[in-house]
């Protein structure tokens, strides 16, 4: 298998975990999110980029994107409709910046 490349990230979420309140924390399964997940998700459905503007900020080909959404997607899906908590780490990602407005 070929090493993944670096992926550039705007910034990093810092910790990030998001769990539902409707399930005690002793039976709560959950997903991993990777930060580059996070990164193509945030600048896809947030910042509304296509794919292609996406994998020209994250200096990867469109169909890692492509890969990198769906399996995005599937986590979320499962999160919510299993009643999961996300967690969001990792990944072979190098950070460039900071979100225009946020702090830290």
């Amino acid at each position: 298998m070929r090493p993944k490349k670096t992926r550039w990230i705007k910034c990093a979420p810092g910790e990030r975990c998001f769990r539902p309140q409707c399930k005690p924390l002793k039976r709560l399964d959950g997903v991993c999110m990777g930060v580059d997940e996070f990164e193509a998700v945030r600048l896809s459905h947030l910042e509304g980029l296509t794919q292609e503007q996406v994998s020209k900020k994250m200096k990867v080909h469109r169909s890692t994107i492509s890969r990198i959404l769906d399996s995005a997607h599937r986590k979320i899906a499962d999160a919510l409709v299993n009643i999961k908590a996300i967690k969001i780490e990792g990944g072979c990602c190098k950070i460039v910046g900071k979100i225009k407005g946020r702090a830290g």
